[in-house]
C-alpha cells in the first residue's frame, strides 16, 4: 500500500483548524502529523516532522504565512515543503504574495471539504491548484502593482505556440479550456505547459502564472 500523504495543518483559529484535521484524518490517503497556531510554529514543526505538505492560514500571529511559506517553500530553500495556502476571499490581496513566497495553490476557506481534499491530493501530487476564477480576478485585480518595467521579457525564449500557452494560463484558462481556444488536444497542452516549465525553470503552473505577469507577457 501507499504510504498516506503526511499533512501539516497551520491556522490560527483553532475551530478551523480542528475542522480542517478531522476532515483530512478521516481520509484512508491522508494524515494529519501535526497542528499548529502560527508561522513560526508551522517552519519549527515542518522542519522537525518533515511532512509531505503543509496546509497554511495566511494572517497568523507571530509569522505570518506568506513568510512561513517562503521559509518552507521560498527559492533558495534546500529540501523545499510544498504549500497549499487558504484565505478568506477578502484577503486576497495576500495571495499573489504567498504564490511568490513559493506556495503550489490555495483555496478560500470556505470551499467545502470535498474541494480541500481535492486541493490537498492536487498539490501533493506535485501539481499546482489555481482555480481559473479565481486567477483571472487575483491576478488581474493586481496587474497594475506587479506588471514590471519596461525591457525585454525573457519569456522571448519561448517558442511563438508556447508563448501562446502561457499566456492562456497566467488568463486562467484551464487545460481543456486551452485546448479548446487553440483547437488541440489536451494531451498536447500538456506537453506544451511541460515544456514552458522547463524551459523557464519554473516549478509548477502556479510560477507560471506569476512569471507571465512578472515579465509583462500579459496585458
Amino acid at each position: 500500500m501507499t504510504a498516506p500523504v503526511r499533512v501539516l495543518v497551520c491556522d490560527d483559529q483553532a475551530l478551523i483548524r480542528t475542522g480542517f484535521a478531522t476532515i483530512i484524518d478521516a481520509q484512508p490517503d491522508l494524515e494529519v502529523v501535526g497542528e499548529c497556531g502560527d508561522g513560526r510554529a508551522a517552519v519549527d514543526l515542518a522542519r522537525r516532522l518533515d511532512p509531505d505538505m503543509v496546509v497554511m492560514d495566511v494572517r497568523m500571529p507571530v509569522l505570518d504565512g506568506i513568510e512561513a511559506t517562503r521559509l518552507l517553500a521560498g527559492a533558495g530553500v534546500e529540501n523545499p515543503v510544498k504549500v497549499l495556502v487558504v484565505t478568506t476571499f477578502n484577503l486576497d490581496e495576500y495571495v499573489y504574495e504567498a504564490l511568490r513566497a513559493g506556495a503550489s495553490g490555495f483555496l478560500l476557506k470556505d470551499a467545502p471539504p470535498a474541494q480541500l481534499l481535492h486541493g490537498i491530493r492536487t498539490v501533493a501530487s506535485g501539481a499546482a491548484l489555481l482555480a481559473p476564477e479565481v486567477t483571472r480576478q487575483l491576478v488581474g485585480r493586481y496587474a497594475a502593482r506587479i506588471r514590471p518595467v519596461p525591457g525585454t521579457p525573457e519569456g522571448t525564449a519561448l517558442a511563438p505556440r508556447e508563448l501562446e500557452v502561457l499566456r492562456l494560463i497566467a488568463n486562467g484558462l484551464s487545460n481543456s479550456e486551452i485546448a479548446a481556444t487553440l483547437v488541440i488536444s489536451q494531451e498536447t497542452v500538456k506537453t506544451y505547459v511541460s515544456r514552458i516549465l522547463t524551459k523557464l525553470d519554473l516549478r509548477d503552473r502556479v510560477q507560471a502564472v506569476v512569471y507571465a505577469y512578472r515579465n509583462g507577457l500579459v496585458t
